[in-house]
């Protein structure tokens, strides 16, 4: 090698070493007040709690990892004390669900019959087969959509027409219902919502997060920890489901907020999704979907 080759070597290598490695991590973890913290820090907050609300953004592959990790790690510490559920699972297929989880019928009996959403083989699946294979409960939380959507058109009140059988898959009625929460006036003052939205909408988004926060109190075991799977607009800000879960409950419980959030740069929390949980999931923008 000549001296001139090996000096433009030397200057190359010197050259790339002291340019510092662009790190692209897929995803960081802040507190609600924008504290960096470890996934360890955040499982061991999850241990100490009562009721884990996992707010998702439902085409986001990383908080759908993260479920499966929180989940596993957290059956290492609560084995069957731990108790799962979700949003994506309406309260009249809990029996397919347990049929399932007991053998009775097939997988693709299941999938064919309990209206799993599209992303249910990438996103949802691999945790609900943790819980079968481990034998845990694995609660359908939600109304089923023809009552939110009667909600929606008619107003609380027309539930009261339904059927007793029905109303098993819901919260007790009246439902409470408090219009001046943010979340819920926010969704009447959005800019870009059809005309015909009338008051019943945020009172559809209420029925599904008081069922939800119903059936999770239902399914809680003592000493135990329920983790439950949300998209995260029903529990950011100490609202949703959080809200329902305080209010059905006399006294205080130690309920542990997770929300999941895209933004250019994870660098730091910005201030506008500060607050929004106890734990905030930060993601890159042009992070891959899975729909």
């Amino acid at each position: 090698m000549t001296k001139g080759i090996l000096a433009a070597v030397i200057v190359l290598v010197l050259g790339t070493l002291s340019v510092p490695a662009q790190e692209k991590p897929a995803y960081r973890i802040f507190t609600a007040t924008g504290e960096p913290i470890t996934y360890g820090e955040m499982l061991t907050a999850a241990g100490q709690s009562e009721v884990v609300l996992f707010g998702e953004l439902h085409n986001n592959p990383i908080a759908h990892w993260l479920q499966h990790e929180l989940g596993m790690d957290l059956f290492r510490e609560k084995e069957s004390l731990l108790t799962m559920g979700a949003e994506m699972f309406e309260a009249d297929n809990q029996l397919l669900l347990d049929e399932y989880f007991d053998g009775v019928i097939q997988e693709r009996h299941f999938t064919s019959e309990a209206k799993v959403w599209n992303n249910y083989q990438t996103d949802y699946r691999p945790l609900l087969e943790f819980a079968r294979e481990n034998r845990l409960r694995y609660v359908a939380t939600n109304i089923p959509r023809r009552y939110a959507a009667l909600v929606n058109r008619e107003g609380f009140e027309a539930l009261d027409t339904l059927s007793q059988q029905a109303k098993q898959y819901m919260a007790p009625l009246p439902i409470p219902y408090d219009p001046d929460l943010p979340g819920y006036k926010a969704m009447l003052e959005m800019g870009d919502m059809p005309a015909h939205v009338s008051e019943n909408f945020p009172k559809a988004q209420a029925i599904k997060d008081a069922t939800m926060a119903h059936f999770i109190l239902e399914n809680l075991k003592e000493g135990g920890t329920f983790l439950h799977l949300n998209g995260a607009y029903h529990s950011n800000n100490d609202e949703g489901i959080n809200w329902y879960l305080r209010y059905y409950t006399e006294f205080p419980m130690e309920i542990m907020t997770i929300s999941t959030v895209e933004q250019e740069s994870t660098g730091e929390l910005l201030e506008e999704n500060s607050g929004l949980a106890d734990f905030i999931i930060v993601v890159p923008s042009t992070m891959t979907k899975t729909y």
